[in-house]
């Protein structure tokens, strides 16, 4: 299903059931867009969630601002990913009041978790050799360490599958929060997952004749999408977005991407990207961007499906110079 048949479905679905709908009776917050984009598909014709990081701001650096407190305190429902992503809602989630819902969608049923690896060129390092590699990328391995917490990935959407799952544990909680509108919900929930089946089909078809080609990416954010369309991401230049890496990363970055014959090095539009001038000098690497939280575009129902089809434009884009 291309971009417009989707957005021209999410809307005649919200036509169709929008005539009988009272409206909401909860006030519902979203963390990151990804996950608003799913609730508000969810919501479609019965009200509007609202959301904590918008434009292009990064979860991994964001700071709360007054009007988000506000949103949060006013809030009856609050969806985010959870502890080990947006590290800056802890505190004040918190501090809500006791009859505030809050959803850690990482704890959806039936999700598909992997673990965060080992760093930039991705090299599985047995428990001899650990303490070298600690050693060879100093406090950035150190911050990693910090980072991971609990050791999973927590970039869970960009799996179509994982939205699905994240997408029935938005429809359950608002079906109890909100039992007038059970019937929207449930009806919005059955199309999202359809789209969602049809999304995958697509990116699957535009990303299958680059599949082949090996690329490095900003920072870890993308095995999710990797296992699922079994693209090759060779590496990353950075462990985490929130520290920048040393010359010892850069020059073993620089090394895997000749050594492999990278065809792209793809930057965030959030981080800084004079960075990957320095991993493809002397190499024959393109560069390209990748956006794996929306950060560039426009919030709502239709964000997942334009963020995956964005990221599979971007890849084709390059990976075929």
């Amino acid at each position: 299903m291309n971009q417009s048949l989707f957005r021209a479905a999410a809307s005649v679905a919200a036509l169709l059931v929008m005539p009988s709908l009272a409206a909401a009776e909860v006030r519902v917050v979203a963390s990151v867009k990804p996950v608003h984009s799913l609730v508000a598909a969810i919501m479609q014709g019965v009200g509007e969630p609202a959301l904590i990081v918008g434009g292009a701001a990064s979860p991994h650096t964001y700071s709360l601002k007054p009007s988000d407190a506000q949103k949060l305190e006013d809030a009856d429902v609050v969806f985010w990913i959870g502890h080990d992503f947006e590290a800056f809602l802890d505190k004040p989630l918190e501090a809500l009041p006791g009859d505030a819902k809050v959803v850690a969608l990482s704890d959806a049923p039936g999700l598909v978790k992997l673990p965060f690896r080992e760093g930039g060129p991705f090299e599985a390092h047995d428990d001899g050799d650990h303490e070298d590699h600690a050693a060879e990328v100093g406090s950035e391995a150190e911050h990693h360490d910090e980072h991971e917490h609990g050791g999973t990935d927590m970039h869970l959407w960009l799996d179509p599958m994982n939205a699905k799952a994240m997408a029935a544990e938005i429809r359950d909680t608002l079906v109890a929060a909100d039992p007038t509108n059970a019937d929207a919900y449930r009806k919005n929930a059955e199309v999202l997952d359809n789209q969602i089946d049809a999304l995958d089909r697509e990116i699957a078809a535009t990303i299958a004749p680059v599949k082949d080609k090996p690329f490095v990416v900003f920072h870890d954010a993308y095995q999710y999408f990797e296992n699922r369309y079994h693209v090759r991401v060779a590496g990353s230049v950075t462990v985490s977005p929130e520290t920048m890496p040393g010359a010892e990363r850069l020059s073993a970055i620089h090394a895997k991407i000749g050594e492999l014959g990278a065809a792209c090095v793809f930057a965030e539009p959030q981080f800084e990207p004079k960075l990957l001038n320095v991993v493809t000098e002397g190499t024959a690497a393109k560069s390209g961007v990748l956006d794996p939280a929306g950060g560039a575009l426009a919030e709502g129902p239709a964000l997942y499906g334009d963020l995956l089809r964005a990221m599979a434009t971007s890849l084709v884009a390059c990976l075929s110079m």
